[in-house]
This record gives structure tokens, sequence and C-alpha cells, in this order.
């Protein structure tokens, strides 16, 4: 009897602990990257970088990165992408004023990819592979992977110090999820 009592009401606990606020899936701040292995999700961080989380779904909405290659990919760092050129040069053509947090790049952490003025964001991101302390506070946080990172870890690495991929892997689609229909 006391067992099933217990039961109950552990089972109490997670149905209203499921209802609170913030516990179900924000559908329009999260993303869907798939790639050949698998689906990556990633929750966006419009807490953190507002900016940078609506332009790069402006960008989802687009198409814009469906088919991007992770161009520059070093092993124990990160995983880059977002250059329709596929040099690490290119971009949407419009950049974004720097939106730097106190929120540590881990691994899973997605952050912008940037040149030496700290306002030069614009498409290209990064999927941390390990921790990245030295990122911390230099570089805008705008998401962190919640499921799929077996996924980005199987990304083909880069050689040498810049990483550059012969024959890298892609983006098969990026979605938002509120866009999704159930059946996808």
């Amino acid at each position: 009897m006391k067992k099933i009592l217990n039961a109950i009401v552990l089972s109490a606990i997670f149905i209203l602990l499921s209802a609170l606020p913030g516990q179900t899936a924000d559908l329009e701040n999260t993303l869907y990257l798939d790639l050949d292995f698998g689906r990556v999700v990633i929750k966006m961080r419009p807490d953190l970088a507002p900016a940078h989380v609506e332009r790069i779904k402006e960008l989802v909405r687009q198409g814009f990165y469906d088919g991007l290659k992770f161009h520059r990919v070093i092993p124990d760092f990160m995983a880059q992408t977002g250059d329709p050129t596929g040099t690490g040069r290119g971009g949407s053509g419009r950049n974004i004023f720097a939106e730097f947090s106190k929120t540590p790049f881990e691994c899973g952490t997605v952050g912008m990819a940037r040149a030496q003025d700290d306002h030069s964001a614009d498409s290209q991101f990064f999927i941390c592979l390990a921790p990245a302390p030295y990122l911390n506070g230099k570089y805008t946080v705008w998401g962190q992977v919640t499921k799929g990172m077996e996924f980005v870890d199987m990304i083909k690495k880069g050689h040498g110090r810049g990483g550059m991929v012969s024959n890298p892997d892609t983006i098969i689609r990026m979605q938002v999820a509120a866009d999704v229909k159930k059946d996808q």
C-alpha cells in the first residue's frame, strides 16, 4: 500500500512540475538542425541575444542554411558553418551588433563567429565540441544543443590549425520547430 501511495504522489508531482511555466518546449525558440547522421535540437536564447536569435530565425525561415557546409571544424574545439561560399569569408550581408554575456562556452554551446571587429557577426555560427572558456565574454552565445550532440560530434573534422575541411558535411535542413508539421 505504501509503494502505491508513493507512486501516486510521485506521479502527481511530475504532473504539477510539467505544468509549470517554462517546463514545456518553446517551439518558437527551438531549432532543428538536420544532418546526414540525425537531428540536432538547439534551444535558442533570446534572453541572452535577442537580435541574434531573431536574425537566425529569419535566415532559417528563408532556407539560408539549408545545404551549407561545416567548412571549419577543429577537433576538441568547434564546428563552424553558415557561410554560403564555404570558405569562411561569406555571409548573408548583414552584420549583427555584439550581444556578449557571461554565459560560458561549454560543450554544445552555440555562438556567432565574427571577424576582429566585435560587431562583425553575420550568418556564420559554431557549435562547441568541448568547453572553450577563452571565448567567454568575447563572442555572442545564442543557443545550446539540447539533443543530438552525438551527431555534432560525428561531423567531419578539418586539418591543421585553421580546421578547414575537405569534402565537408553539410546541413541538410534547418527549421524553427514552431514551423514544423507534426509528421516531420
